[in-house]
């Protein structure tokens, strides 16, 4: 059994979910065959006939059975994040949080609290592509110690709308249209920028789906934000804003557009490989749960309505607290059984949590209860293994579909003699849930408060917060959006609509797409956040993939050498080569190839360090161009040692920005890791 298999065995053994679904798995390897009722069967393989070559019997108990389970393996699927990928780990506090929250699970540093996250796309279906610019879900549910909770985040801190009724149009609008179902997975379409210019509420989020952000590198490398404001509330009934952040450890870091293209064809399963490979290889993500958090006498301080989920709180002005970290540890058994089934919540909350008045918020807290009813076929999805808290259960609720908990006893009714009043409610003070009391008054009115109408401020606040190339991919996206409507008025709509965020950035894409560009516009808004561009977020070369080209004769000391400085760093090298399997080297190094060209492309690996060797061979060398001069057109660090440099120099890169030739191998590896610490160069002029 290898260390990973043994740190997984100890894991569980610390682990309170992970003995709970313990008691729920099965391995079917070597067991005889039987029916969901325990009877063991002959034969699998024909129905029951009258003659080999008769009809098909009614009374085939066993072909019935397997058929019916089959044509009823599908649930409906999510309208939305429909596309998800999860896997298990544990959560750890840093700091004690009594003093804002009476929460057990953010009070004990030395606890690790089990969790389960499902990170998603929001548009498309489930057989949709991973890396299509979309939201990005990222829902965390806590096994804790007085129950489940769910932080039911998005890796983009705002939304579209300000108000939950509004919910079913905007999903509508971006979904595929609905005369004929196109397209999928996509808001490049006239429904969802017509819905856009007439509700402009949508500002902000918009520059954040056009941004890089709505085209992550990894769900590794995604922040995630609760969006809304929640309330922390301590023992003594004192409360407190609090918005939550997820910072990865690896950084905030994003493909370039043509990169996520290609990848929906190449491998429409990027990030679901990329998360369970890293959690596989022991490189298990890391996120550091930060809070920002704001006293209720400061409610109206900032100068916009904290409640509008359509505006972040700048982490300039109220700093982001880190208070713990989530690692993931653990891919799941069954994918159906947890990924599929699991149920997420903004409503599962234990004590020292509670909600605001934020009208998004409002709406979700009764939206996911309705979603599962239908999804997971009645009021008992709290009882699927994935989604039963580690703390038992007891209330008056019975039957329905899929009822698994055997109830003993008469009574099913509060209040009661015949059971002495139990299940009797807990009193706060020994640990009941208990909403804040909040006071509430006004008439019964449809409105939105006038503190919601500024669309347009935080809008042009992202779009001074980014560099000049994060600008550009955003003019390009709206151009790629915008060229794919087939209105002129609307296209025009949202030219006029963006001018009010920023005149330079409407004026560039109304160019690109046949609009015509504002006559005048602007917010005023100066100010920008630094903490809003990904470029002041981590960056480190650790689990990054590099393509490693190489044919037999290559220099082995060197190739050896590099390979193991690149590993040492947690770099993941893979070998390309003209056919998989074993390559000699020089001085008796072999390695072994895991691809050929036909079975990776450039947009697979972060980066490529080239070798070659003593054979030259017209194809490979015609391939090895076309990868190489790809991953150079998507900023990619470029490495060449041996053979590989006079490649460069005939192929025009050398001297390029992020491009690392060198004949002392010692020097060349250091750069070579630091450039891939540095992701993208920028700065290269692409022809």
């Amino acid at each position: 059994m290898d260390d990973r298999q043994d740190e997984r065995n100890r894991s569980q053994e610390q682990n309170s979910k992970d003995k709970q679904l313990e008691l729920f798995r099965t391995d079917d390897k070597g067991k005889a065959l039987t029916t969901n009722q325990g009877l063991k069967m002959s034969e699998d393989e024909f129905s029951l006939k009258a003659g080999a070559r008769g009809p098909t019997l009614m009374e085939d108990f066993h072909f019935r059975e397997k058929l019916t389970h089959f044509d009823h393996e599908r649930i409906p699927e999510r309208v939305v994040h429909a596309r998800g990928f999860a896997a298990h780990g544990e959560f750890q506090l840093y700091n004690n949080m009594k003093k804002y929250t009476s929460a057990k699970f953010l009070q004990d540093t030395s606890k690790k609290t089990p969790v389960f996250v499902r990170f998603s796309t929001v548009n498309g279906s489930r057989g949709s592509a991973d890396t299509a610019r979309d939201a990005r879900g990222f829902a965390t549910k806590f096994y804790t110690e007085e129950g489940n909770y769910d932080l039911v985040a998005n890796n983009i801190p705002v939304f579209f709308i300000q108000d939950a009724i509004k919910f079913p149009d905007v999903v509508h609008s971006f979904k595929p249209e609905p005369d004929n179902d196109i397209p999928q997975a996509s808001t490049a379409h006239d429904t969802f920028w017509d819905f856009v210019a007439n509700n402009q509420e949508s500002a902000h989020m918009i520059m954040w789906i056009m941004s890089d952000r709505a085209i992550p590198r990894s769900f590794r490398m995604m922040e995630g934000f609760g969006v809304h404001a929640f309330r922390f509330v301590n023992d003594k009934g004192k409360a407190h804003f609090v918005k939550f952040h997820w910072k990865p450890a690896l950084g905030t870091h994003s493909l370039v557009w043509d990169e996520a293209h290609k990848l929906m064809g190449i491998d429409p399963d990027y990030h679901r490989n990329d998360l369970w490979n890293a959690i596989e290889q022991g490189f298990y993500p890391e996120y550091e749960l930060g809070v920002q958090i704001l006293a209720e006498e400061d409610e109206f301080s900032l100068g916009f309505d904290i409640l509008d989920p359509t505006k972040i709180w700048p982490e300039e002005d109220i700093p982001v607290t880190i208070i713990g970290k989530m690692t993931l540890n653990r891919n799941v058994d069954n994918f159906f059984a947890e990924t599929e089934q699991v149920a997420f919540h903004v409503g599962n909350v234990v004590p020292g949590i509670d909600f605001t008045n934020d009208p998004l918020l409002q709406g979700r807290l009764f939206s996911y209860t309705d979603t599962q009813l239908i999804r997971l076929g009645g009021p008992n999805f709290h009882e699927i293994p994935i989604n039963r808290p580690v703390v038992p259960f007891h209330n008056n609720q019975r039957e329905g579909y899929h009822r698994q908990t055997i109830n003993l006893g008469k009574v099913s009714y509060h209040r009661n003699s015949l059971a002495g009043n139990t299940p009797s409610p807990v009193p706060p003070e020994q640990g009941g849930y208990a909403t804040y009391q909040e006071k509430v008054e006004g008439r019964k009115i449809r409105a939105r408060s006038e503190s919601f109408g500024d669309h347009f401020s935080q809008a042009t606040l992202f779009w001074n917060s980014m560099t000049n190339h994060e600008k550009a991919h955003i003019i390009e996206a709206f151009s790629f959006e915008l060229g794919k409507v087939k209105s002129q008025s609307v296209k025009q709509q949202v030219v006029d609509m963006f001018a009010n965020v920023s005149v330079e950035l409407a004026t560039a894409f109304a160019v690109n797409i046949g609009a015509a560009p504002p006559e005048g516009g602007g917010s005023g808004v100066t100010k920008s956040s630094p903490a809003l561009s990904q470029e002041n977020t981590p960056k480190t070369a650790e689990t990054r993939k590099v393509a490693v080209i190489l044919t037999a004769g290559f220099n082995g000391p060197e190739v050896k050498y590099v390979l193991k400085r690149l590993s040492s760093e947690g770099i993941m090298p893979e070998i390309i080569s003209e056919t998989i399997g074993t390559v000699q080297g020089t001085n008796g190094v072999t390695v072994k190839a895991q691809h050929t060209f036909l079975t990776a492309k450039s947009v697979l690996f972060d980066a490529v360090y080239m070798i070659r060797g003593s054979r030259q061979n017209k194809k490979f060398n015609k391939d090895a161009a076309y990868f190489i001069d790809e991953a150079f057109s998507h900023y990619k660090p470029i490495g060449a040692t041996g053979e590989g440099i006079s490649w460069l120099t005939v192929n025009h890169l050398d001297g390029k920005p992020g491009v690392i030739a060198g004949t002392d191998i010692a020097e060349f590896t250091e750069e070579f890791v630091e450039a891939i610490a540095a992701h993208r160069f920028w700065e290269r002029v692409i022809v």
